[in-house]
């Protein structure tokens, strides 16, 4: 769980995370981490976008994560009807849980499923944080009703609970690239976390008849960005369950 300034930390992560992790400026102010994390890191995210054919700053983003592999893709475009190209692939620093979608409040689990960011934290006790809209439609209606859980994000540090934490200056990157994106005006910016690459003999890895099927729904859409390189629409039905939309 990330929390900003004037809010309570309330997991094992966040403890000693508020004061430590601010660096201040002489007139004992936050520094602007935006324009540090520019300052530092934004050459190589030009480079990024160059190496790849792609224009600076990137106007489209898309990010797949793959707990198994515990690693974080980043995808971009020039313009919302183009093909992505894959910018960088990001090792996960740290993740708690184990292979599975979140359904309750304090089981430590990363989601697995189709979210969008929903906010820009740029004073996150972890440094810098990307807020995802968990719980979605999908969870709402799966997950626990009244302690679904809440809170999930991509961060800094190396420490998390819940959450995909990136390293503090990894997460500059991947924070430069989603504010580029939010500013050219792409809405939403789609954030696809599965269990692993999605092939059938992973699939197998499923311990339960509803674990299976769960992940076998999450697998078209996996295969349809893998065939066309396009961020594919998804739609969640009454069961929750995730499908293509047409």
């Amino acid at each position: 769980m990330i929390w900003g300034l004037g809010q309570v930390c309330k997991g094992a992560a966040c403890l000693g995370a508020i004061g430590s992790l601010f660096a201040m400026n002489p007139l004992g102010e936050p520094q602007d981490r935006v324009q540090g994390a520019q300052t530092r890191a934004g050459a190589t995210v030009r480079e990024m976008a160059g190496n790849v054919g792609l224009d600076h700053p990137v106007k489209r983003v898309f990010f797949r994560a793959f707990k198994a592999e515990k690693v974080l893709e980043v995808w971009g475009a020039d313009q919302a009807n183009a093909k992505y190209r894959l910018i960088k692939t990001y090792p996960i620093a740290a993740m708690s849980g184990g292979l599975g979608p979140k359904r309750k409040e304090g089981d430590r689990q990363v989601p697995e499923g189709f979210y969008v960011i929903d906010r820009f934290n740029p004073k996150s006790s972890f440094h810098l944080s990307l807020g995802l809209n968990y719980p979605n439609v999908s969870d709402r209606i799966l997950s626990d009703k009244q302690r679904p859980g809440s809170d999930i994000f991509i961060h800094g540090n190396a420490v998390s609970i819940g959450c995909l934490a990136m390293t503090d200056e990894k997460i500059e990157e991947i924070y430069l690239l989603a504010l580029a994106a939010r500013d050219a005006g792409q809405r939403p910016i789609h954030v696809h976390i599965f269990p692993f690459r999605m092939t059938s003999p992973n699939l197998d890895q499923a311990q339960t008849p509803a674990l299976k099927r769960f992940w076998q729904d999450l697998k078209p859409i996996y295969d349809q960005f893998e065939k066309t390189k396009r961020v594919p629409q998804v739609k969640v039905d009454g069961q929750g369950r995730y499908s293509l939309r047409n």
